[in-house]
């Protein structure tokens, strides 16, 4: 049985269809990022996911539970981290956790003996009795992940978790997420880091302007959709040197601002030029997801 399943899911507000009849699923024990650009569908998707917005068509299970039929069972074996901090300032770290275990009917004495094993989880044993606005972004976001384990769930939705975060905390909050994944849970994230995605992520698909355009494991999603290597070259000499040199020995060429990123099988060619060129400064890497995200999405700007 899937974790999750979405057949054929289709959402419209007024004249715009957000979700344009999509299906994907997603096994247990695994983490499925889910990507796109702002506007391409995700948030709403994760809402009819989580049965907060009912879709116009199509069907949502959870734990084989149909989301229309059963949203507030599914639920109660699910955990939420929701993209923007809705912690509670009212209450202190550890009243934030115990509070929110009450919802989901633990007792008082379940959900204080709870409380000490979410705070060593998230790193916050130390500011149990603390007020919400001496944390800090990335002690805010450790807690709600960790208040969204206080039902013991078998699944995680995440939006954006990691969003305004330094790379400490970010690391941080990586680590606890494979260890949840490494129980046999099951994680669906959605982020605008492509580093993230490939760091914890099983599968990831890629939606654009509602559609469901790739699915895939990201290694497979770079080697079937990008050459190998990338050769990303700045300086005033750049256009120059493209029309002279780059989309003759690249396999693609993407300018961008003052970047050109030329996409190689071979760039010994391509680099051999570039010696020859002392006013142009390149740096050669291996091609990534956000390689892949901005050939299937595009590079403009996204409100």
């Amino acid at each position: 049985m899937h974790a999750l399943t979405v057949e054929s899911l289709r959402k419209r507000y007024d004249d715009q269809e957000v979700v344009k009849d999509i299906s994907f699923s997603v096994a247990a024990g695994e983490c499925f990022g889910l990507l796109g650009p702002n506007g391409a569908g995700k948030t709403t998707t994760l809402r009819c996911c989580l049965g907060h917005t009912e879709p116009d068509a199509g069907s949502v299970h959870i734990g084989g539970l149909a989301i229309a039929r059963h949203a507030r069972a599914a639920r109660a074996r699910v955990g939420v981290v929701a993209q923007f901090d809705n912690l509670d300032v009212h209450f202190t770290v550890a009243e934030n956790l115990s509070v929110y275990a009450r919802y989901f009917g633990l007792t008082q004495r379940q959900s204080l003996a709870l409380v000490p094993r979410l705070l060593e989880f998230a790193g916050l044993a130390e500011k149990a009795d603390a007020k919400i606005e001496t944390l800090s972004g990335g002690m805010k976001r450790r807690l709600m992940v960790a208040r969204a384990l206080v039902n013991d769930p078998d699944m995680l939705f995440l939006d954006e978790p990691t969003t305004g975060l330094d790379p400490q905390a970010r690391h941080l909050i990586w680590d606890r997420l494979r260890s949840f994944v490494g129980g046999g849970r099951t994680i669906v994230l959605t982020t605008h880091f492509m580093d993230e995605v490939q760091r914890l992520c099983d599968r990831v698909a890629i939606m654009e302007r509602g559609a469901l355009i790739a699915i895939d494991s990201p290694a497979a999603m770079i080697a079937r959709e990008i050459e190998p290597v990338v050769i990303e070259v700045h300086g005033a000499a750049m256009p120059r040197w493209v029309e002279q040199h780059g989309r003759g020995l690249a396999a693609r060429v993407e300018i961008a601002g003052d970047t050109a990123f030329c996409y190689c099988r071979d760039p010994e060619p391509l680099l051999r030029t570039l010696d020859a060129t002392q006013s142009l400064r390149a740096v050669q890497r291996a091609a990534n997801l956000e390689d892949v995200f901005l050939k299937l999405t595009g590079r403009d700007l996204r409100d």
